[in-house]
């Protein structure tokens, strides 16, 4: 593996080993395969370790796994224990809920610029989707061209939102007439940047113990301030994402340390991968 070459996937997770089965049989068809995958688990069960030791096994690609012990929601520290972990300079970070597309690897290395964030898009499957999901239907040849029609279906007879997300446009011509870039929108479960990028901000800011507002959102208003913007990739770099009932996103501890770092301007949090304060 050539560090500079290859990419570290980084998949922050918690006991959901099926769909973490699922996102390895995704990975393992994937067109770039110059790869290595961290698993980074905020402290899931015996047993799900156990399973998840054979499923590693089994892999065409290097996985490595990182455990802490439950103590909470802690996934801001075990992603920068991810982060130091890595053996490449550039980091993709896939949640251990969604499926990504077989050219996934390929269209985030294809996109990645120094001084920018690549923020792929997700596409919310319908519970009747998700929760038919299978090892043997990501395997299957063709498994992203069957779900576009039922996605379509969802989002224009029963009003399912964001179904159009579904649709790719790969083309660079297309693109450039069809869609109007963006500079904001990390969604945190799938993007992707230089890891030294990611250094200048000191990581995740391991305050943050709730799910919710804070993960994503603070990590790119860091990066903005430090001049790292992000590049919204609609219709490219594509994760199919599980229906599961929505986090809080408004937690008012969560609320309260976004206003904090928003108010200070900060851009390096001293509560990062490397500790930089006393308190």
């Amino acid at each position: 593996m050539d560090a500079k070459t290859a990419v570290s996937i980084i998949i922050p997770f918690y006991n959901g080993i099926d769909w973490l089965e699922m996102i390895f049989v995704a990975l393992g068809k994937q067109t770039f395969k110059d790869f290595e995958v961290i698993v980074a688990d905020d402290g899931s069960r015996e047993d799900v370790v156990a399973r998840l030791e054979e499923l590693m096994a089994r892999q065409p690609f290097p996985v490595t796994h990182l455990w802490q012990e439950d103590c909470g929601f802690r996934k801001n520290r075990m992603l920068n224990k991810a982060v130091v972990q890595s053996r490449t300079e550039y980091l993709i970070f896939l949640d251990g809920d969604c499926i990504p597309h077989r050219k996934f690897v390929e269209e985030h290395c294809k996109a990645r610029r120094e001084g920018f964030v690549v923020a792929g898009r997700r596409v919310d499957l319908p519970a009747v989707l998700s929760e038919g999901m299978s090892v043997g239907k990501v395997a299957s040849p063709g498994f992203e061209r069957k779900l576009v029609w039922p996605l379509l279906y969802a989002g224009i007879v029963r009003g399912e939102k964001h179904m159009e997300n579904c649709i790719r446009i790969t083309s660079p011509t297309l693109r450039r007439w069809f869609i109007r870039q963006r500079y904001e929108g990390i969604l945190g479960c799938n993007f992707s940047m230089y890891k030294s990028d990611l250094l200048k901000a000191n990581g995740f800011d391991e305050r943050y113990v709730n799910p919710g507002t804070g993960e994503d959102t603070d990590l790119e208003d860091r990066l903005v301030r430090l001049g790292i913007r992000p590049l919204v990739m609609n219709h490219y770099a594509t994760v199919y994402h599980k229906k599961h009932r929505r986090l809080d996103i408004h937690n008012e501890a969560n609320r309260i340390l976004y206003e904090e770092n928003t108010r200070n301007r900060v851009g390096r949090t001293p509560y990062g991968i490397v500790r930089e304060t006393t308190e």
